[in-house]
């Protein structure tokens, strides 16, 4: 349970992180720049920090050093008071700073061991300690203005206390930055300021790059073969030109196959048609009737199911152009055509219903649900319902219905379901694949659903 909890966790995670990730060419561009620019900039602050401390560390040793040798060859003059100031602002006292005085500063202490000991500058211990300085305090007046705005901008006092064997501590404080929030804040705004130079162009050059794609991909998805459609125009970097100029080229081939394929559909409809009309004619002689109309039967299956591969072989490139015509009408001559030939077949009457597609594949579509639901369901009641975006026309039957994992497979070419559906019926399996195929090619969808009340309804759904 809990191996099942985390797994599920890491992918919510991982969910979350692609939806954060962008998915334009010129938001990838100018994501992938601005960690660039970041980590570039962490880089940057490292080694900036670096040489800061560095330089402190220098700026304060080294005077430092000199201070304190100078203060030592004044005590070799003469004795001085306790808390006497010597040369430098470096004072003599007889104990070290207390202990809680402040943080030490540990790079300041070993750095000054090693630059009081090359010196000759003998000495027993050493201490340092930072104390927060208040711009207010009157004791900073002891090291003059000059001296005492460097403490108040920094913010900080170093105290560094060095032992001499015999002479007591010598203690010398001098100006320290406690904070590098002033440092950060500087970088902030540089970074900032480095996004707005460098990621506004970068986001400007992105999109035109990624304009001619988006050309491109928009009449990948509207291309229809046959249809007359202008070549986009080569555009952008030299590989984005070359992408919509093989695009352009593989349009042309594609057409031409399709073509060639049409031509290749006709002649042989016509080849098979042909012998089939012959044989129309020589079963004439026949003097059997039963055995005359049987042939008949079968000659006209024949026809039929030549129709239907040939309508779904040709129906991405139908020679019928989209017209405005009324949907309700269309259904309902549909239904009359099913009635004079005696079908139990209903409509439920609607106002008009203006929709632009084909109307004699959408005609053709419907038939065949209707002509379904005749044959396997007894009788078909037909209804149309209208809504601000999508109509549905409606054939439900009486019939058996059909598994609920078989729904989907009805509409694979040459399908059929013997065992939900009457094993008296004929055909191949063409119906309802060449119904879907005539309703998606028109932008809508189909699906079936078994009734409660037993039954199957057909549904077309065609946006408005």
């Amino acid at each position: 349970m809990g191996r099942r909890l985390y797994a599920g966790g890491r992918s919510h995670a991982i969910v979350k992180r692609l939806r954060l990730w962008p998915h334009s060419l010129s938001g990838q561009i100018a994501l992938l720049v601005a960690i660039a620019l970041f980590i570039a900039q962490a880089i940057n602050f490292a080694m900036l920090l670096e040489g800061r401390r560095q330089l402190r560390l220098q700026l304060v040793i080294g005077p430092a050093v000199a201070r304190f040798v100078d203060a030592s060859e004044r005590l070799n003059i003469g004795p001085l008071r306790p808390d006497e100031r010597l040369r430098g602002g470096v004072r003599l006292a007889t104990q070290p700073p207390a202990p809680d005085a402040g943080p030490h500063v540990r790079d300041v202490e070993r750095n000054m061991k090693d630059a009081l000991t090359e010196a000759g500058f003998h000495f027993r211990n050493l201490t340092t300690s930072v104390r927060p300085v208040d711009p207010n305090d009157p004791d900073l007046d002891r090291f003059g203005p000059r001296r005492a705005g460097r403490f108040a901008r920094m913010g900080g006092e170093l105290v560094i206390a060095v032992e001499q064997p015999g002479r007591g501590w010598l203690v010398l404080s001098t100006p320290w930055q406690r904070s590098e929030a002033p440092l950060f804040w500087s970088l902030i705004a540089q970074t900032l300021i480095l996004y707005g130079i460098v990621l506004l162009p970068v986001l400007w050059i992105g999109r035109r790059i990624s304009r001619p794609l988006r050309s491109l991909a928009a009449a990948a998805r509207t291309f229809k073969p046959g249809e007359a459609d202008v070549p986009i125009e080569p555009r952008g970097p030299q590989d984005v030109r070359d992408v919509i100029a093989a695009f352009n080229a593989l349009r042309l081939r594609v057409t031409a196959m399709l073509n060639e394929k049409d031509r290749m559909l006709g002649a042989i409809g016509h080849d098979l048609r042909t012998p089939l009309a012959a044989l129309r004619v020589r079963i004439e002689s026949v003097e059997d009737d039963t055995d005359r109309n049987k042939m008949a039967d079968t000659i006209e299956e024949m026809n039929r199911t030549l129709d239907d591969i040939l309508s779904l072989a040709r129906l991405g490139r139908p020679s019928e152009p989209p017209t405005e015509v009324d949907l309700a009408a269309l259904v309902d001559a549909v239904v009359e055509d099913f009635r004079d030939l005696d079908h139990d077949v209903t409509f439920a009457e609607m106002p008009r219903l203006q929709m632009r597609l084909r109307p004699s594949l959408m005609r053709r579509a419907v038939r065949n649900l209707i002509e379904n639901a005749v044959k396997y369901g007894v009788r078909a009641e037909v209804s149309v319902i209208g809504s601000p975006h999508e109509v549905c026309i409606v054939v439900a039957d009486q019939g058996p219905g059909i598994p609920e994992d078989r729904l989907s497979d009805v509409f694979d070419p040459f399908t059929r379901l013997e065992t939900s559906r009457n094993k008296e019926t004929g055909g191949i399996g063409l119906g309802l694949a060449l119904a879907c195929a005539i309703v998606r090619d028109a932008g809508g969808d189909i699906r079936l659903e078994n009734r409660p009340e037993g039954g199957l309804n057909a549904i077309i759904m065609l946006p408005r």
